[in-house]
């Protein structure tokens, strides 16, 4: 079969078709910013202390009951622990008074026996306060994400190789229900155990969503409009999301009804399915010729543009290429692709640790949690719009190389942010979110471009799938901080140094057609000159002559 590009330029780049196909599915990946992220707050801990129940107490000894301890520096509450309050009730029913008649530091502690007292200076309500994930219960806090990432890692494994079976865009559709549906679910979770199964089956919807989406438009759309896509589009929309979560918690602050509020959007999704097509290039990939020329020809009627007679001239009916099924090991067989697939694996799950490691932290972050999840937020638009350009005018090899460098560098320059000035510690921080931001939207394209169309959608969950075992470690990385307050910086810095040296080693498909079979793939030869190098593929002219036209038509 002739190159896909070149046999549908009949098309355009940015007709009525293109833009529908284009808008729609960014809009869809809005929810996945509310879902990834929502647990800041669902499983945000406020400050809290043992829970004194309503015993004939004085003042003086209700108010000196519970232990004080020193945290960073600081002295507070105890958080776990208080006074015996058979003794201090003796004490106080004797008319003595705590610091004067009796040292209160000789009576011996006890655990919190009623439970705790929660403060609602922030949060309403989240299940730690509901389920008290607190003191001895404390791990379930940061498992609860873990769950949610392990699920993101079992849905890239299936729904990739799913999605090259059956389509596109039923996997799509039917992660966007499994999303949607289970996350209004959880609002009735009786359990910590009954919200965490839940939540394991959103994080299956949510990565699955969001891949299927991303290869579905890199695959239908062309030229640079593509190139727009998968940098900036999908990765745009999904910050809206994440921008839009802090926000909405803020004005609900019950875990409840912030469930149903972040469950709702996913009702518009149901008329998308009249909008979005089938990917061609999968179906001719299964050998449904017929399916993918009327989806073509749809397509040149909505652009008013004409379209050949017989548009596959070198397709037929039948395709040995119909009966074939690719897998997960067709990444690992051959020694050439097997090294790409394990370098992206290692970028992958760099990344993700990364990304989701500081978002995470930002409840930690000194400030206000709603303003920092926002900053955090915030700080991927100018990320995306770098990588946008990138992707544009520099070799895909250096812009990701570049882009983690700069996460490293910024990561380990936080163990020299004065103690005093927390908020350059915070920028640094943010920096080098920054930089992990850009690397994750370029490694998207990147990976998109590698893999040929049989096995795109397998390749990109595949490294999805491998990215979250870095994000399932993510909520746990900053507990190093424990052992050396700078230790988890220095950890992700480390990780992104080698990572970003690891891309070198990785072939380059900067303005070079997207591959269709493995073959085409095993072929491409690393690039051994400069990163700069001029050396061209046959159908790159084509390439730019596309990108140039869509480029004029967007300033127009």
């Amino acid at each position: 079969m002739a190159d896909y590009d070149q046999t549908t330029a009949f098309l355009g780049v940015w007709g009525q078709f293109q833009q529908v196909v284009f808008f729609v599915l960014c809009f869809s990946t809005i929810p996945n910013g509310f879902s990834a992220f929502s647990v800041i707050f669902l499983a945000a801990s406020p400050s809290h202390h043992c829970l004194i129940p309503e015993v004939n107490l004085t003042e003086a000894w209700r108010a000196a009951i519970i232990p004080s301890e020193t945290v960073d520096g600081q002295a507070q509450q105890s958080m776990c622990s208080r006074y015996r309050l058979d003794v201090v009730k003796n004490f106080s029913d004797g008319g003595l008074v705590p610091g004067l008649d009796v040292n209160v530091t000789d009576i011996e502690q006890e655990k919190c026996l009623d439970g705790w007292s929660y403060s609602k200076d922030i949060y309403q309500s989240t299940i730690v306060t509901e389920f008290d994930l607190v003191c001895g219960q404390r791990w379930k806090e940061s498992f609860t994400s873990s769950v949610y990432f392990i699920g993101v890692l079992f849905g890239s494994f299936f729904s990739g190789q799913l999605s090259d079976w059956c389509g596109r865009k039923p996997v799509l559709f039917m992660t966007m229900t499994i999303q949607t549906v289970f996350t209004f679910i959880q609002v009735f979770s009786t359990s910590w155990e009954m919200f965490s199964v839940i939540f394991f089956i959103v994080g299956m919807g949510q990565i699955s969503n969001y891949v299927a989406a991303f290869v579905l438009g890199a695959e239908i759309l062309s030229g640079s409009v593509r190139v727009l896509y998968s940098s900036l589009g999908v990765c745009f929309f999904f910050a809206i999301g994440y921008m839009m979560l802090p926000l909405i918690a803020f004005y609900i602050r019950d875990w409840r009804m912030l469930l149903v509020a972040l469950s709702v959007p996913g009702l518009i999704y149901i008329p998308l399915w009249w909008l979005i097509p089938e990917s061609p290039r999968w179906l001719l990939s299964r050998g449904r010729v017929q399916e993918a020329e009327a989806i073509l020809r749809d397509a040149a009627r909505r652009n008013k543009v004409i379209a050949p007679d017989v548009i596959f001239l070198e397709v037929e009916d039948g395709s040995p290429k119909a009966s074939v099924k690719y897998s997960f090991l067709d990444l690992l067989k051959v020694a050439k692709i097997r090294n790409i697939t394990l370098i992206l694996f290692l970028v992958w799950m760099t990344l993700s640790m990364g990304y989701f490691g500081l978002s995470l932290n930002t409840s930690r972050l000194h400030g206000d949690p709603y303003i920092n999840c926002l900053i955090s937020a915030a700080i991927e638009v100018p990320a995306y719009l770098i990588s946008w350009l990138s992707v544009h005018f520099l070799p895909r090899r250096l812009s990701c190389m570049t882009s983690m460098m700069l996460a490293g560098v910024a990561l380990y320059s936080v163990q020299i942010a004065p103690a005093d000035l927390p908020t350059a510690a915070r920028a640094l921080e943010m920096l080098g979110k920054f930089g992990i931001a850009t690397g994750t939207a370029l490694m998207f394209v990147y990976t998109g471009e590698l893999y040929p169309t049989v096995i795109r959608n397998t390749a990109v969950g595949a490294c999805a799938m491998v990215s979250r075992v870095g994000s399932t470690v993510a909520p746990y990385l900053f507990y190093l901080s424990a052992y050396h307050a700078v230790l988890p910086h220095m950890v992700l810095g480390s990780l992104c140094v080698v990572s970003g040296a690891a891309t070198f080693l990785l072939p380059e498909s900067f303005r070079r057609p997207l591959p269709e079979t493995l073959e085409a793939m095993h072929q491409r030869e690393r690039i051994k000159c400069s990163c700069f190098s001029k050396e061209e593929d046959p159908n790159e002219k084509l390439q730019v002559k596309l990108t140039n036209k869509v480029l004029l038509e967007v300033k127009l």
